[in-house]
């Protein structure tokens, strides 16, 4: 198998690595292939697998006992799916599925263990990117009580849209309203005024954004908040 180089990473968390520390990763990291709505772990399941992705992304679920479900957080290329393994555990009591299709670098949990015991350095970046996703899941609470369902929605396209390759990705509003815990109705008028505003365009399951500086105009402050956050912590954002 041919040796993966640092320059070939398309992870900004692994590409922003000292050489040393990736070298640490290196030999155990396989790319893969991320398929749409794939589970990467389930609930309260032991993570086996550590993933990080390249393109595409992945949407952190909270699946409720009477079956409900909402988003919490988003990983795409500028983190890792497998944090509780960071923690020092090896499961969480939420559902990671491939939202976006794209690839991956993938460790085995044994060997990301054993590079976190040799490498305290690669803890120590681990942890800041932890600190950026905690920012992120706490600012998504927030939004989801306080703001309207226009802005949040507004939010989470920003989101999808900064760990997207391009302007067009796919998306449902049967999806976005289980993504965001609103009926279906609200994410319909919603969408539809931000394409009415030519915002965004919506046809066959896919969304493409038409006017970025207007989406952003639409949001509430809740993504900004984030993406200052990962650029205080990692030297960079979730944004493109």
């Amino acid at each position: 198998m041919t040796p993966i180089e640092h320059s070939d990473i398309g992870n900004r968390l692994l590409g922003a690595l000292p050489l040393k520390i990736f070298a640490t990763l290196a030999p155990h990291l396989r790319r893969v292939e991320l398929v749409n709505r794939a589970t990467l772990h389930l609930p309260d399941a032991v993570i086996d697998t550590v993933y990080f992705p390249e393109t595409g992304y992945v949407s952190m679920i909270a699946v409720l006992e009477n079956g409900d479900a909402a988003e919490v957080g988003m990983v795409g290329r500028e983190g890792m799916v497998g944090l509780p393994l960071v923690y020092g555990t090896d499961r969480s009591p939420v559902e990671a599925m491939v939202q976006s299709e794209g690839t991956a670098f993938s460790i085995e949990a044994d060997a990301f263990r054993r590079a976190l015991e040799t490498a305290p350095a690669l803890l120590k970046a681990l942890l800041r990117y932890a600190m950026a996703f905690g920012v992120q899941v706490t600012m998504t609470a927030a939004c989801n009580v306080q703001h309207l369902v226009d802005q949040r929605i507004a939010r989470w396209l920003l989101m999808a849209h900064d760990r997207s390759d391009g302007d067009e990705f796919p998306m449902t509003h049967e999806f976005l309203s289980m993504m965001l815990g609103v009926r279906r109705a609200g994410v319909t008028v919603a969408a539809g005024a931000l394409q009415k505003a030519g915002f965004i365009s919506y046809s066959q399951g896919r969304i493409r954004i038409a006017d970025r500086p207007g989406l952003e105009s639409a949001a509430c402050e809740c993504h900004t908040v984030v993406c200052r956050e990962f650029n205080r912590l990692l030297g960079g954002s979730a944004k493109k």
